[in-house]
């Protein structure tokens, strides 16, 4: 939010008080409402700025409190535990006891089968 400025608060004042019927003229009275106008006005913008720091203060913690979340429940990596890794078969056909070269025999008489 933006600051608001002190004669602000005293001028949209009185022109609501004029509004409903009462005219506001130089004199102490006015002095005291100008000062209790400058006082909230002060309060305000002060609020805004302790509201505007813990917010960022607030976002701040929240991060650190995320990343220590994050940090905490992430799956841990195999490799980093020192767990060995196991290997996939390349194929069915080798996972199941037959040799590369029964493998290419198979494979060729099926593009045969194919072709004719």
């Amino acid at each position: 939010m933006n600051q608001i400025n002190k004669e602000e608060m005293f001028g949209n004042l009185k022109s609501f008080l004029k509004s409903k019927g009462i005219e506001v003229q130089e004199g102490s009275y006015a002095q005291r409402i100008r000062q209790g106008c400058e006082l909230l006005t002060d309060s305000i913008n002060v609020s805004q700025r302790t509201l505007k720091h813990a917010k960022s203060a607030m976002d701040k913690g929240l991060d650190k409190l995320r990343q220590t979340i994050h940090e905490q429940t992430a799956p841990k990596c195999p490799a980093a535990e020192g767990a060995p890794q196991k290997k996939r078969p390349v194929n069915a056909t080798r996972a199941a006891g037959q040799s590369s070269t029964a493998q290419r025999k198979s494979g060729q008489a099926g593009r045969r089968a194919r072709k004719g």
